[in-house]
């Protein structure tokens, strides 16, 4: 399509207003928004081409949330748990005329679209669920969301831009950049704190098992980030769920194997694939499903080796409509789920993860002579590097990483000039990126 769809308005029963787009023939699917910005994410290539895509086959709505993107800002940030988030839904659902849908939950919207299906099964008609958990605090646990998490506060740009990297992968810079601006565009540091927060309290366990729709639940994390075992026990907590774990480590859809990611989904929501349940049954191989018998099921669960163009996703971005997380996500993204794309952050939760070891500062340091491996078996990072980076991915500044230290401004330059060279940053975002995948690949195996 030559330019995205304009932006139309829905009015909530409390009153906010709610930007959404729609776009495409066929089957309705509503992508459900994590910290979002709909108009920004058009202008990511992959994900612009990732909605191209399904809307061939199907009509796609998208949507920001309370408090982001092209929706209204002036809200009361005390409301922000699943109550307010179903009158989003419900506003949009309503205003377009939808009736009947499937719904595509991402990260935080996850437990929205599963308390939609559970108090609302005649609307319904499937359901796809990635990147979260009913009770959100599960997925927003992963290490690297937990040190996203650190720099909501302190540093809202540098945020985005390491949550954008850390989430979309080492070498994703054209797509991390424009990702990155969706995150910084979808809302404020004030507001995702409270977002934040609020996530940490959702839990809708108890309305599982009134889910009827046809659900297909899908896992792709990498090391650090959230355990299949949590998609899985989702997938065995609902009554009509197929489990599909994705080939891949990128904590989003739509970038790894877009092709397959793509087929998987609207041959699902149109009707063509197989949609018998599996109770949770982690896949036999990358890519497929497992009826309870364990025999590899034919339709769903096949993933073909087709590449696709890379696309961010729909999260927040990690926004990106999605765009995590997210960030995980680093959408992705802080508080847990990374960032993500519509969807896009991953929701993150718990107290901020620092970096190895303590210092007197209690701001994390390796003990004395300790190194750190840089990346494709480059030379060893000194102690004082090592501390560096790790007040670096803390979100401190060089003044106060200087303070913390006790040594010069000029001094603390220098090491981050050498640890850059060591471990092949081109800048600040890549060695907090870098840092952080450090903590979750240690974590991951101790």
């Amino acid at each position: 399509m030559d330019q995205a769809p304009e932006v139309r308005y829905a009015r909530t029963g409390d009153g906010v207003t709610i930007g959404y787009q729609q776009f495409g023939a066929g089957a309705s699917m509503v992508w459900l928004p994590s910290l979002s910005n709909i108009v920004a994410q058009w202008r990511v290539p992959a994900l612009r081409s990732a909605y191209e895509a399904l809307a061939r086959r199907m009509t796609v709505t998208l949507y920001d949330g309370r408090g982001t993107g092209s929706s209204d800002r002036r809200i009361d940030m005390r409301d922000l748990g699943v109550e307010a988030h179903l009158r989003d839904l419900v506003a949009v659902l309503d205003d377009a005329g939808l009736q009947r849908v499937s719904l595509l939950g991402y990260y935080h919207s996850v437990p929205t679209a599963i308390a939609f299906a559970a108090r609302h099964p005649e609307r319904v008609e499937r359901l796809v669920l990635f990147g979260g958990a009913p009770r959100l605090r599960d997925a927003m646990r992963p290490a690297q969301t937990q040190a996203l998490l650190s720099l909501v506060d302190q540093d809202w740009s540098l945020f985005a831009d390491a949550a954008a990297t850390a989430w979309l992968g080492w070498d994703k810079a054209p797509s991390g950049r424009w990702t990155a601006e969706s995150f910084r565009t979808a809302t404020t540091a004030p507001f995702a704190r409270a977002w934040f927060d609020a996530a940490e309290r959702v839990d809708v366990t108890g309305e599982l098992g009134q889910v009827r729709a046809p659900t297909l639940v899908l896992h792709r994390q990498g090391a650090g980030q959230i355990p299949v075992e949590v998609s899985q026990r989702l997938a065995g907590g609902l009554p009509g769920a197929r489990f599909v774990e994705l080939p891949g480590s990128t904590p989003t859809l739509f970038i790894e194997n877009q092709a397959t990611d793509l087929e998987l989904i609207t041959d699902f929501v149109t009707g063509s694939a197989d949609t018998t349940p599996t109770g949770g049954t982690p896949a036999p191989a990358h890519g497929t499903t497992a009826p309870a018998g364990g025999t590899a099921a034919p339709d769903v669960g096949t993933a073909p080796s087709a590449h696709g163009t890379t696309a961010s996703a729909h999260g927040t971005t990690a926004s990106a409509h999605g765009t995590t997380a997210s960030a995980h996500g680093t959408t992705a993204s802080a508080h847990g789920t990374t960032a993500s794309a519509h969807g896009t952050m991953a929701p993150a939760g718990g107290t901020a993860a620092r970096a190895h070891g303590t210092t007197a500062s209690g701001r994390g340091t390796t003990a004395p002579g300790a190194t750190t491996a840089g990346p494709g078996g480059s030379r060893s990072l000194t102690p004082r590097e090592t501390e560096v980076l790790q007040l670096l991915a803390t979100g401190d500044s060089n003044i106060e990483i200087a303070g913390r230290l006790g040594i010069a401004v000029h001094t603390v330059e220098r090491h981050l000039a050498n640890l850059y060279r060591k471990i092949g940053a081109r800048g600040r975002t890549d060695a907090v990126a870098y840092a952080w995948r450090e903590i979750a690949e240690n974590r991951h195996t101790t």
